[in-house]
């Protein structure tokens, strides 16, 4: 039996208090949701309660996608994850943290602890391991009374994890491996990219569970609860799978399960560790053209993805633990502990609201899912807020994301001189739909995403230290500089990234991303060698900029619009002009707006503008990161933390939320007939603005080389 310390979490993060009670608040960190399986918009699977025993885990839409976790010490069964069987006594939780790559929790009984970790290897310095779609279950046991203990772990994993709704049918089977016993489950019918949408999850693809032959336990595929009941009784678990198949899940709760043995020795700790995977086999299309995902690009199947897996895991966790280590620390020194914990929680999110996959020339492509905001992917104003988190990791991430805009916007089919707005539905990057789609102008935002897209275009091209990028698209780049040369200064009545705000002319803050756009598109023609067209978009930047503080100074503060006196709103634009070394507004307007926005902080944050409190999280922690000094940031950046740990809404990270209840702002759906609000959603990469800032001020440096 493999024995060996399991990673304690960095003593900055506190993962347990000095000494734990039977009370709860001993848990200190509680954010609204926990990624558990944080794999992509599909295979991401959280615990949205206080304790991972309250309910059953879910889908990041709401839906029950159930995992359950018994263990069994000198005969005595106890729960550490479910809610069933209820006649179970439940662990006491004594600690949770949440790092980029690991959830760990620890649960205590009077003879041991146990420690239980999800561990998914989003390492961005490793595109290879990155893309795959595997989270590690790894736990140990240590004796508490010094006494040795017999155990046994036992895992389950519903079907719910491989259907859009219960009613559908699902089969299973097992795979033969030398290295593993691998049970599957996928639907009968795979409905390959069949459908499209927000409130969707994936019916198509394999669910497996691995576990290796070294951690000698048992593996089975059952309907109901037989398993989770014999081994809850102290009866033999089941040796042979059930084979009444086709079942609708809602008929049959088919669920994959193991019981693993876990000595604990008086002196040492015992670990083990099983594996869950998702083949999806097509992940999505792009030109109306299925791409499977990244890891299965030269022809890899799940089999050999899973003996990688397992042959690799000691590597991999070792590697987890470091960079979760490495990271930590530069979160810590950078804002502290409350911004390390916010932080790492948006890691995992991010990630997960990307697909990876590579075209058929082999170029990468990344897209994110605007999840619960309209299921659009590759927005462009959804890429804009998540690029400092990418910029900081890696690059190339970025250049993934804006590579399939820039082939759009090229092809015949997109007729516009602004940028576009996303790309199609996800799965589905078929063409943009929002708005007016490609046939009108109706409902863009042209000023938006042109801004975007030269910002983003500048950032990548100073961060990968070659103008490739530039050079390959720039007949669109000059074409989206000219249009806000015209039209970015004081924008028409037009929709913005806030769109949930309405349509709004004379827009300061969008005023502001024309202007940096035009700053930024000067530093890319000077960085391609043209000078004098560098000077004349510089010229013009500086120029705007004089007219902007004539037109928008309100006393003591700046306008939310150039004709609205008495009016506010946050200018989380000016990150840039910090951030890409512009220089473009001086220092008064950061410091006169600073100093306004603390006195129109509410207990959870600061709202947006003056029109209502709602305030959005990313915005918020890009205008932290332009304080010059840390107390500053912390000012910003601690309401959050309070908001994160006492919101009743919980669901993964919220973006769009009230800042005087802490309730997440919803909308109702007619097409889906319920309510949605802004969740999952990978803009909280924005979190990582401050390292990103600091990275380009030579205060810090990225945590991991970009490729």
């Amino acid at each position: 039996m493999p024995r060996r310390h399991f990673l304690t979490a960095p003593s900055i993060i506190e993962e347990l208090p000095s000494k734990a009670t039977q009370d709860e608040k001993d848990v200190r960190f509680r954010p609204p949701a926990v990624p558990l399986i944080a794999v992509d918009p599909y295979f991401s699977i959280w615990s949205c309660d206080n304790k991972l025993t309250d309910e059953w885990s879910k889908h990041w839409t709401g839906l029950s996608q159930g995992l359950g976790g018994l263990l069994r010490i000198d005969g005595k069964v106890h729960r550490f994850m479910g809610p069933e069987p209820q006649d179970v006594p439940e662990m006491r939780q004594v600690g949770l943290a949440v790092f980029p790559t690991r959830t760990v929790y620890t649960f205590q009984t009077r003879e041991v602890e146990l420690r239980f970790a999800f561990q998914t290897p989003v390492l961005p310095d490793d595109l290879e391991v990155f893309a795959w779609p595997v989270t590690y279950l790894q736990f140990s046991l240590r004796s508490r009374d010094g006494q040795p203990h017999e155990g046994a772990i036992y895992l389950e994993f519903s079907a719910e994890i491989v259907v859009d709704n219960d009613n559908q049918q699902v089969v299973w089977f097992r795979l033969q491996q030398e290295h593993s016993d691998v049970l599957a489950c996928g639907s009968r019918d795979q409905r390959v990219l069949e459908k499209s949408g927000d409130n969707v999850r994936i019916d198509w693809g394999f669910l497996y569970v691995a576990l290796p032959r070294t951690m000698d336990g048992q593996a089975v595929i059952s309907r109901h609860d037989l398993a989770r009941r014999a081994f809850a009784a102290n009866l033999p678990f089941p040796r042979d799978d059930d084979t009444c198949y086709p079942c609708a899940v809602s008929d049959g709760w088919p669920r994959l399960s193991l019981n693993i043995p876990l000595r604990a020795d008086a002196s040492t700790v015992a670990t083990k560790y099983a594996l869950v995977a998702y083949d999806d086999h097509y992940s999505l299309e792009y030109h109306e053209r299925r791409l499977r995902p990244y890891w299965r690009r030269q022809g890899d199947s799940i089999g050999d993805l899973l003996r990688a897996a397992v042959e690799r895991e000691e590597e991999i966790r070792r590697r987890c633990e470091e960079f979760d280590r490495r990271v930590v620390r530069e979160l810590y020194a950078a804002g502290g502990p409350e911004y390390a914990r916010l932080a790492c929680l948006a890691y995992r999110q991010t990630t997960a609201a990307h697909k990876l996959t590579a075209d058929f020339d082999g170029m990468l492509l990344y897209f994110a899912k605007e999840n619960y905001s309209n299921g659009c992917m590759g927005t462009v104003d959804v890429t804009y807020p998540s690029a400092p988190f990418f910029l900081y990791f890696n690059p190339r991430l970025l250049r993934a994301q804006l590579d399939p805009i820039m082939s759009y916007a090229k092809s015949p089919r997109w007729k516009f001189p602004f940028a576009p707005h996303d790309l199609g539905v996800y799965p589905k990057a078929n063409g943009q739909v929002y708005g007016g789609g490609e046939r009108s102008e109706d409902d863009q935002m042209p000023v938006e995403e042109c801004g975007n897209m030269l910002i983003l275009a500048a950032a990548l091209v100073q961060a990968e230290k070659e103008t490739s990028f530039a050079e390959r698209n720039w007949e669109l780049l000059s074409t989206w500089a000219r249009y806000l040369l015209e039209k970015g200064f004081d924008p028409a009545r037009q929709l913005c990234t806030d769109d949930f705000a309405g349509r709004l002319a004379h827009n300061t803050n969008l005023s502001i991303k024309a202007i940096l756009a035009l700053g930024a598109f000067a530093q890319l023609c000077q960085a391609t060698g043209r000078a004098e067209e560098a000077q004349t978009y510089r010229d013009s930047a500086e120029s705007m900029v004089q007219q902007w503080i004539a037109a928008a100074s309100d006393e003591d503060h700046y306008r939310l619009t150039f004709d609205g006196p008495g009016t506010w709103s946050l200018k989380y634009n000016l990150f840039w002009d910090k951030a890409l070394k512009l220089h473009l507004f001086p220092s008064k307007v950061f410091h006169t707006e600073t100093a306004f926005y603390k006195k129109k902080q509410n207990r959870y944050g600061l709202p947006l503008d003056s029109r209502r409190t709602s305030g959005k999280t990313d915005w918020i922690a890009w205008w932290a990161a332009t304080c010059e000094n840390r107390d500053d940031f912390i000012i910003f950046i601690k309401p959050l933390y309070q908001w994160c740990q006492k919101t009743s809404s919980r669901v993964p990270l919220p973006d769009w939320y009230w800042t005087d209840s802490g309730r997440q702002v919803t909308y109702y759906s007619w097409r889906y007939g319920k309510r949605f609000g802004f969740q999952a959603r990978s803009v909280v990469g924005g979190f990582f603005a401050k390292l990103y800032m600091d990275s380009q001020s030579g205060l810090g440096k990225p945590a991991s080389p970009s490729i």
